[in-house]
């Protein structure tokens, strides 16, 4: 009788610790010392409970200005308004996207150097790593705007840097719209990487590969020039922005099948900074803010807008993205973000 006791006993036990597993599955302790066992006047952290389908905004890449100095001509987030939210409104989304989990920021555009030539960017960028302590804070740009002085004033604050090149043959850039007037694209380039050395900021390379580049060789520049990531993406067609009634480019001129993508990786496969992003592999796999803080949802080949996060919030806004997370972590979204953690070999 005893030994049918203890293996009821034993039953009940199993069955309790296994839906108390299930329970613990979805929360989040912070501490153990948030059950209670601490002196009352120690603050309480609060229990979060995660739901099993919420996102957490790791990577943010915030467009917030759609105005650019260049025309490239496969552009998928095109000047179509020239809005930007003020700064202290900028600020405060920031800090939403903080408290939501954002760990890492990325500045874009059109060209982000545009408003108040760099200080406005510049004062995003101090602002992030200074009062809200994002461990990354990174700039996309064409480089056409930055000077040794920006350097001097926000370096300190920025991790990252990614300049936009398509070729290093001039006359290719200017077929393809990256150029202003009689200004040597791929020269500013060489200069902002010196720049990025003597400010101590990681330097990334960024190419989209189209009709006009897709049979070039740069692997002797990228060596030389050494950056930390060299982002390579096939030419991606967006409608409403780079191709249909509405869109401000055309793009399809541009456009290389995957097999041209491919042999374009395979001839620099012995450059171990190169990061191809296919299509497939990027359409869904960032959290892309527009310049009025609304998620962009490109599942259906277009930019559907969610409400802004200043208006019902992050967790709300955030539902309606199309983020596909388990495609940003297999294209290496999540890498050594942060120039504390880099080791930087100029």
């Amino acid at each position: 009788m005893l030994s049918l006791f203890m293996l009821s006993v034993m039953g009940i036990i199993t069955s309790f610790w296994d839906t108390m597993k299930l329970i613990l599955k979805y929360m989040h302790i912070h501490s153990f010392w948030s059950l209670g066992f601490q002196n009352d006047s120690t603050p309480r952290t609060k229990l979060r409970i995660l739901e099993p389908d919420r996102v957490i905004p790791t990577s943010v890449n915030y467009h917030f200005t759609r105005q650019c100095n260049y025309k490239c001509g496969f552009c998928f987030h095109t000047a179509k308004t020239s809005f930007v939210l003020p700064l202290e409104e900028a600020k405060k989304g920031l800090s939403l996207l903080k408290d939501a989990g954002m760990e890492k920021i990325n500045f874009s555009g059109g060209e982000p150097f545009l408003q108040e030539r760099g200080h406005f960017v510049g004062k995003m960028v101090q602002f992030c790593k200074q009062e809200l302590k994002l461990p990354s804070v990174s700039i996309v740009s064409n480089g056409s705007m930055i000077t040794e002085r920006w350097f001097k004033m926000y370096g300190e604050y920025l991790d990252i840097l990614a300049v936009s090149c398509d070729s290093f043959d001039e006359e290719v850039n200017k077929s393809i719209g990256r150029g202003q007037g009689n200004k040597n694209h791929v020269e500013k380039l060489m200069k902002i990487r010196k720049w990025c050395q003597d400010y101590n900021v990681a330097f990334k390379i960024n190419s989209v590969i189209n009709h006009f580049n897709m049979d070039e060789d740069m692997s002797e520049q990228i060596a030389q020039i050494n950056p930390i990531r060299w982002k390579v993406f096939q030419c991606l067609i967006i409608e409403g922005e780079n191709c249909g009634q509405d869109a401000l480019r055309q793009a399809e001129k541009f456009v290389i099948s995957k097999e041209d993508f491919k042999n374009f990786l395979n001839r620099h496969k012995d450059i171990k900074c190169l990061v191809p992003e296919s299509n497939e592999q990027m359409r869904d796999s960032y959290l892309i803010l527009d310049e009025y803080m609304r998620f962009l949802d490109c599942r259906n080949g277009r930019k559907d807008p969610s409400k802004s996060i200043l208006d019902v919030g992050v967790e709300n806004a955030i539902k309606f993205s199309g983020f596909d997370e388990k495609m940003f972590f297999k294209r290496g979204g999540k890498y050594v973000w942060s120039k504390v953690d880099l080791k930087l070999d100029w």
